[in-house]
């Protein structure tokens, strides 16, 4: 029977890791709202500036970017800006994560940020 008393002790100490971990994604979470980072494409011709979460909060276009002869060179630049802002979210977010378990893998983690 001491065995048991002490699983069960050890049960509720892994779940109060557990509980401390789900506070502090949550923190990381919120904090990931108030993030921004840059993305830039065309040495700064094209800024879009997105939050930790992906939300676009800004686009910049530097008038030598616009071509009314070339669209497509501005929407590839566009999309790079914006990849890039992406990517750097990601990361941010990866590092938000990754303070938050402790550098623990959990699976589908990845999809919460």
């Amino acid at each position: 029977m001491r065995n048991l008393g002490g699983g069960m002790g050890d049960m509720g100490k892994i779940m109060k890791q557990a509980q401390q971990m789900q506070a502090k994604l949550l923190e990381a979470q919120n904090e990931l709202a108030s993030v921004e980072v840059q993305g830039t494409s065309g040495g700064g011709l094209v800024k879009i500036t997105v939050t930790g979460k992906h939300e676009v909060k800004s686009v910049t276009i530097a008038k030598e970017a616009v071509d009314p002869e070339d669209v497509e060179t501005l929407e590839d630049l566009v999309l790079a800006a914006c990849r890039d802002a992406i990517s750097k979210a990601n990361a941010v977010a990866q590092g938000k994560m990754n303070d938050a378990t402790g550098g623990m893998p959990i699976p589908g983690m990845d999809k919460m940020f």
